[in-house]
């Protein structure tokens, strides 16, 4: 299961948790300017804008998870699993599989209003990457600088949802999971008031009372409360750093740890990893599931007009810093 979320300060930040019983190798892929995407269903993009996500690289295909464009338009996929169709292939349609979702729409959408107009004429397809990777079943939040959409591929047609909270989590559809916050209107960052009875004297007894109720299970519908009651509520500087540090905290409210989520006898979905990236400025920052330290791939820093993949494993043997260590500075 998964969880993503966007954040604004100075710049625009959006990123996600990968939460999984094992990871596919993924990378930090680069797609540049002039990598050939050849598209299932016809044509082949021979120039697009540039890409920066994570994604697993199969027979030299970016299989995306998430990723932003150069011009700061990001796009993550999260389990959708029993909710999620996808449509056949019909003539006269652009038809798009869904793995080439993300590339297709990163590769030629600058912003999140030229999106939605790419979204009206598309035909999203169940068509498999090969026999070893069927299609994946989906949802996508989408996001720029002026906003947030939900698309759902469901069984009748594709949806666009608008996204105030700024998150996505899984299952239940996107509707169904911005209804249910209603349930939880009465949560706040201050302290609470006695409104239970004027004959009581109900005291406070501990500080984050205005809390109470908030879910803190590992349950899809319960990550998507917290995630954004967090992210509502979050405050950070408008610095580079304290954006950056204060998003991972955001999406740290919502990681799961290994051993917590049994999917089979002996078997744990746990966050492989989480990332965050500067949509502005094209960083891309990660943190994985046995190494928290943030690290950083910058787009910009690379030729972007180059024809080849671009590709950094990540970092994944924890990295920790020993203060005291003989010529060590604190």
């Amino acid at each position: 299961m998964c969880t993503a979320a966007t954040y604004q300060t100075r710049d625009f930040y959006m990123g996600r948790t990968l939460d999984y019983e094992f990871s596919y190798g993924e990378e930090i892929v680069i797609t540049p300017r002039r990598f050939p995407i050849a598209l299932r269903h016809g044509g082949v993009m021979d120039t697009h804008y540039a890409i920066i996500g994570t994604a697993h690289v199969a027979d030299g295909f970016p299989l995306y998870y998430d990723a932003v464009n150069e011009k700061g338009l990001g796009m993550a996929g999260l389990n959708f699993v029993g909710s999620a169709q996808y449509a056949e292939v019909v003539p006269d349609r652009e038809n798009i599989a869904q793995f080439e979702f993300i590339p297709r729409l990163l590769g030629r959408c600058a912003t999140l209003a030229e999106a939605r107009e790419a979204l009206r004429t598309l035909n999203l397809t169940g068509t498999p990457f090969s026999e070893r990777l069927p299609a994946s079943q989906l949802h996508w939040l989408l996001a720029d600088k002026s906003g947030a959409v939900v698309i759902e591929s469901v069984a009748d047609g594709l949806k666009v949802y608008d996204d105030p909270a700024g998150v996505l989590t899984n299952n239940p559809p996107f509707p169904q999971q911005m209804f249910a916050l209603n349930n939880f209107m009465h949560l706040s960052p201050k302290q609470p008031e006695n409104l239970f009875s004027d004959a009581l004297p109900l005291t406070l007894y501990s500080r984050g009372m205005g809390a109470l109720g908030l879910p803190g299970d590992l349950s899809s519908a319960s990550r998507f409360v917290r995630a954004a009651f967090t992210r509502l509520h979050s405050v950070s500087g408008e610095g580079e750093a304290d954006s950056v540090g204060q998003f991972f905290h955001i999406l740290g409210a919502v990681e799961q740890q290994n051993g917590c989520c049994e999917v089979r006898p002996g078997e744990y979905e746990r966050t492989i990893y989480t990332s965050c990236w500067n949509a502005d400025r094209g960083i891309y920052y990660y943190t994985t599931y046995t190494n928290r330290r943030i690290s950083a791939v910058e787009l910009r820093r690379e030729d972007l007009d180059a024809a080849a993949l671009i590709r950094y494993p990540m970092r994944t043997r924890e990295d920790i810093f020993y203060q005291n260590a003989p010529g060590t500075e604190s």
